[in-house]
């Protein structure tokens, strides 16, 4: 077809131009040259540069890598636990990774990675198109090769985004391209790169997330794998599983569409359900406790723990891990559940399913927990939990967290005065008290229930947890007293010499107060809490054996009676309810503990051979609910763990008491001796050290002035709650 007029006119006035304007011509292509030239020689430059001076390291070094040795991790029965390094890694030959493995990361990383050298220039290309019309760096052009060297060498190759450490990357991705054939670099790659959860290498993120060998994976888990690179927080699975999911299938559609999955198997891919390992078996258990345990070898052996493999075996007994795990999940659920009246709060499965359908949204609060077992006679810590879940937060509620214990606190008061020479028998009065706040303003001080009772023995003031019994007690010893006493326990915290703390107001650390409660199960001496028994270098030379710490506290014989009174706690006061009359009968005592504004519950409970407490609340304190109670909402717990465990172990036996204790019947009213005017209903057989037993029987006068004094005191507050109910043969 012959050319238009007007485009033949248009042709001849530009040619016209260029032949009236020569010198525009030369000077146009003198520019062009001289910036062409300026730039290829900027870019020489650049490319020299930037390795001068050693700033690029040697790709040789890979033939001599070796990742560092992690550290293992044995429980108290020899089973493994964990590894403990910077990069938790086992090592697998790329000739043992199946091809699905394989072709799901170089779909998704690097499709042409047995086409290029080192730099992929398609790709290079596109980002440079990208990124011009995004006005930055919207899009990157890493190979597998150059993502390996920033992964091998991350002191050298830093992840700044800058020109020069571009160009540094990609010469030495070209110098490993150069040094060595592509199923080597593709073997160091798979090996090298970090997945989440502390799984670094295919087979320990396949071990992590799956449970098995990556030599056992399908199509769904090897694209699963290749999906946590990218942003291993973001597409956790276990915390997103839905996100991970998504990105799953689309790796899968961009598999099939090059040609590397069949339709066939890429539809039972995408349908593939996400099957994730048991904690246990992904070595995932007790991710508190090896943390707990990881701060406190790193103290002790800094890198040396992450470098040289070291063997640690610990205290930790795994069933009963489970079991704790278990049932402090169980009881939080049953509470957020309604199971103990309404909730106001959010719950845990809300929470984060709001997180997981919008990462940037603030995170609501949920009730946490904290659960630690003992064995009373060492310190071994045989189990303990943290928190609701290690990925979210690492923060270690068991070890860390500060918590008033509230009543939890009132046997250190008690230790006390049966220390000072006071029976248990020994009548504290149950009415209005005025005290002075360390603020210099007046306090009235309330039991729970906003009542009192009057005239009451400490046996009875315990068993019911009567603040005002405890807070008068306590006045009585005075404050230094009380705060020795807790020393002896092990509490290491602050406790301010203010009434208050009577009735436990001054924060601790549960870790601690659970410690205490050792030198009752054991009958006067404490065993401070410990993690590691023995550690051992790579060929088995012990480097360190830490001894138990055991102190005398109390003698066999006061410990004995407190542990007679906090029985009563189990058989017929605040904790009878959830543990005796929720089927645990084996020898045990405790007590409950609850906070002034509900926002602590706690019970700690001990047998002879265990002591457990847990604390339920929330990181930032607030009311848990109307009416919290530890006896309520945090001794289920206990009474499931322990039910739990003796079902593997023989009975704990019930603690000897000691002959010098002498027996005399009293009046559990006066706390005097049985006397003729003593009503037979109310006639108890009470224990004492020699020396403190009541000399006087019980008379009329005394009687009519106890019940003088409860009507008085009673209508000083709201009518006292009925009396615990009492099982039918309750043994002390």
């Amino acid at each position: 077809m012959p050319p238009s007029r007007a485009s033949t006119s248009a042709r001849a006035s530009g040619g016209r131009f260029w032949s009236r304007h020569p010198r525009l011509i030369r000077g146009t292509l003198l520019t062009l040259t001289a910036l062409s030239g300026a730039a290829l020689g900027a870019a020489t430059g650049a490319w020299t540069l930037a390795c001068a001076g050693g700033a690029c390291p040697a790709a040789g070094v890979l033939e001599a890598y070796r990742p560092r040795q992690t550290s293992k991790l044995y429980a108290a029965d020899g089973r493994f636990l964990t590894e403990l390094g910077l990069e938790r890694r086992t090592l697998v030959s790329v000739t043992e990774i199946p091809e699905e493995v394989k072709a799901a990361f170089l779909t998704v990383e690097d499709k042409r990675f047995y086409q290029h050298h080192g730099v992929d220039l398609y790709r290079v290309a596109g980002a440079v198109a990208i990124n011009l019309r995004a006005r930055g760096i919207a899009q990157g052009f890493s190979t597998i090769t150059m993502q390996l060297a920033r992964n091998v060498f991350p002191e050298r190759l830093t992840r700044e985004k800058t020109f020069i450490r571009k160009l540094r990357e990609v010469k030495v991705a070209l110098e490993i391209e150069k040094s060595y054939p592509k199923e080597r670099i593709l073997e160091l790659y798979l090996n090298q790169i970090y997945f989440g959860n502390g799984a670094y290498g295919v087979e320990t993120a396949s071990q992590r997330y799956f449970g098995k060998s990556v030599r056992e994976l399908n199509l769904a888990e090897a694209a699963t794998l290749a999906a946590l690179p990218k942003a291993p927080e973001r597409y956790n699975p276990r915390r997103f599983p839905d996100r991970t999911v998504q990105r799953r299938n689309t790796i899968v559609e961009l598999m099939r569409r090059e040609g590397v999955a069949t339709e066939t198997d890429a539809s039972l891919a995408r349908a593939y359900p996400l099957k994730l390992a048991r904690r246990a078996d992904a070595g995932d258990l007790a991710p508190y406790f090896v943390e707990w345990v990881r701060s406190q070898l790193d103290q002790h052996f800094g890198r040396q723990l992450y470098e040289q493999g070291l063997k640690v075996f610990t205290t930790v007994d795994l069933d009963m891990q489970s079991a704790a795990e278990r049932s402090l999940e169980r009881q939080l659920k049953a509470i957020e559940g309604g199971s103990y009246g309404a909730f106001p709060h959010p719950t845990y499965e809300q929470v984060n399913a709001r997180a997981a359908t919008d990462e940037d949204a603030a995170s609501s609060p949920y009730l946490q927990g904290a659960f630690i077992a003992v064995d009373p006679r060492s310190g071994a810590v045989l189990a303990l939990v943290g928190g609701r879940d290690f990925d979210e937060s690492k923060f270690n509620r068991a070890t860390q967290a500060l918590r008033q214990p509230g009543s939890t606190f009132k046997p250190i008061v008690y230790s006390a005065a049966i220390h000072a020479g006071k029976p248990p028998s020994y009548l504290v009065r149950d009415e209005p008290v005025n005290v002075m706040q360390e603020s210099g303003q007046p306090w009235q001080p309330q039991n729970y229930d906003l009542g009192f009772q009057g005239p009451m023995t400490m046996r009875h003031g315990l068993t019911l947890s009567r603040n005002i019994v405890a807070i008068r007690l306590g006045q009585e010893l005075g404050p230094e007293a009380v705060i020795a006493t807790a020393r002896d326990f092990g509490i290491s915290t602050e406790i301010p010499p203010y009434p208050s703390i009577f009735i436990g107001s001054a924060d601790v650390y549960p870790i601690e107060m659970v410690s205490a409660y050792t030198t009752f199960a054991t009958l006067g001496i404490r065993s401070h809490a410990y993690a590691i028994t023995r550690v051992e270098s790579a060929d088995g030379a012990v480097l360190w054996e830490p001894k138990p710490e055991r102190e005398q506290v109390l003698t066999p014989e006061e410990s004995w009676l407190m542990v007679s009174m906090m029985k009563d706690v189990v058989l017929r006061g605040t904790a009878f309810q959830s543990v005796y009359n929720a089927g645990f009968h084996f020898p045990a005592a405790g007590k409950t503990g609850t906070t002034n504004d509900g926002a602590d519950v706690w019970y700690i409970g001990y047998t002879a051979d265990i002591v457990a407490g847990v604390w339920i609340g929330f990181d930032r304190p607030q009311k848990i609910k109307a009416n919290a109670q530890g006896g309520v909402l945090a001794a289920p717990a206990w009474t499931s763990f322990m039910s739990e465990v003796y079902q593997r172990r023989p009975a704990p036996p019930d603690w000897p008491r000691p002959r010098s204790i002498t027996l005399r019947e009293v009046d559990r009213r006066t706390g005097l001796l049985k006397g003729p005017a003593c009503d037979p209903n109310d006639v108890i057989v009470e224990y004492y050290l020699p020396g403190t037993e009541p000399t006087k029987a019980c008379d009329p006068d005394a009687v009519r002035q106890v019940v003088a004094d409860s009507v008085a005191a009673s209508a000083q507050g709201r009518p006292p709650t009925p009396k615990a109910a009492k099982p039918a043969t309750p043994p002390r």
